[in-house]
């Protein structure tokens, strides 16, 4: 009778089991350590987990490894107040992480989400190149395809030659740089992206030449002719090392064709990409 009575209303009369321990149980320092072992995409799926794991996932010390060795020298080349100063280290990578313009919107730079070192992307605005400013030879297209809104389009020309130079506090670690070129002009029919390739000419009968080099003395060569009409590719000139993350490093880079028997045309220039290996 009183063990019916006992289960009708819920009251077990056996001895109470001890309460188990989960995920929440786990001390801070624990958490800790396992968070130092994930990228920060991971970071943010395990603070879902509890309570535990979404404090110590805000913390400074679940990031500081995630930040470049030299974080601050890069914030400090990207902006020139001091806000950051306030900032936890979550929000100071999450600010670092997204597309940042300096340099009067001729650059952009971002943390790689597999390295977390900078890339840095220089637009054709920022870059040296003969005859851009005669609408004879080049002509500036907006368009969506560029981070920048637009590229520079060659009709034709004799003498092909870009410059540019950057000086970065990359951190220690190798680095590739690469030209983003497409070959004849983009646009829209029917709602459909099309590639307008009637001006394309002259890329067949010698390769481009690309050359960087470096303010402590590096230097890489490459040749290749430009195919794939209708897509963006990037053109790998070579790459290069950073030893010191403590001293900004300049590195100087071109592409040129400049054989002057005969014209090339239809050729898209957008950027330069220099970006962790």
């Amino acid at each position: 009778m009183g063990s019916g009575f006992s289960s009708i209303i819920g009251i077990s009369t056996t001895p109470s089991s001890p309460a188990k321990t989960g995920l929440g149980d786990l001390p801070e320092s624990v958490v800790g350590s396992v968070l130092e072992h994930l990228n920060p995409q991971q970071i943010c799926r395990v603070a879902a987990l509890n309570r535990a794991f979404r404090a110590a996932s805000s913390a400074d010390f679940a990031w500081e490894s995630k930040l470049p060795e030299n974080y601050e020298l890069i914030i400090s080349r990207m902006f020139n107040d001091k806000f950051w100063l306030d900032m936890c280290k979550r929000d100071v990578y999450a600010r670092l992480s997204r597309p940042n313009s300096i340099d009067d919107d001729t650059k952009k730079v971002w943390l790689h989400k597999g390295t977390g070192k900078p890339c840095v992307l220089i637009s054709f605005n920022g870059l040296s190149i003969t005859g851009i400013d005669d609408r004879r030879y080049w002509s500036r297209i907006p368009t969506k395809e560029s981070r920048f809104g637009s590229v520079a389009y060659l009709q034709q020309i004799w003498w092909f030659e870009v410059d540019g130079e950057v000086e970065f506090p990359f951190p220690a670690g190798t680095y590739t740089l690469s030209f983003r070129l497409q070959l004849g002009r983009s646009g829209k029919r029917f709602g459909r992206r099309v590639c307008n390739s009637e001006q394309i000419h002259g890329w067949d009968k010698k390769p481009v030449r690309f050359q960087l080099s470096t303010s402590d003395g590096q230097e890489a060569i490459s040749e290749c002719y430009l195919t794939t009409p209708g897509a963006w590719n990037l053109y790998n000139v070579g790459s290069f090392v950073v030893e010191d993350s403590k001293v900004p490093i300049k590195v100087k880079f071109s592409m040129m064709q400049i054989d002057c028997t005969h014209t090339k045309g239809g050729l898209c220039v957008d950027s330069v990409l220099i970006r962790p290996k």
